[in-house]
């Protein structure tokens, strides 16, 4: 199984959207600092999951979460 997720920063105004296999490990690597990209964004709370049985499903739905419309949709499930 593979898993589009939406990570929001708790220091600063960021989404991270990403896919895995293993979205605990996942999170993880993003609040241990692993991830160049996320790194200084850190720490991180998941805001959003899906499951998918690909990874080519997955990486659609990644795509349309980072479009303008699915920007809007997961500002929607940040709490300020």
């Amino acid at each position: 199984m593979f898993y589009t997720y939406a990570l929001s920063s708790l220091k600063r105004n960021y989404i991270y959207v990403g896919i895995t296999s293993n979205i605990e490990r996942r999170l993880n690597e993003h609040n241990s600092g692993k991830n160049k990209t996320t790194r200084p964004y850190g720490p991180f709370v998941l805001i959003f999951e899906k499951e998918f049985k690909t990874r080519s499903e997955a990486r659609i739905y990644e795509k349309k979460l980072k479009s303008g419309v699915g920007k809007e949709f997961l500002k929607s499930l940040v709490r300020n």
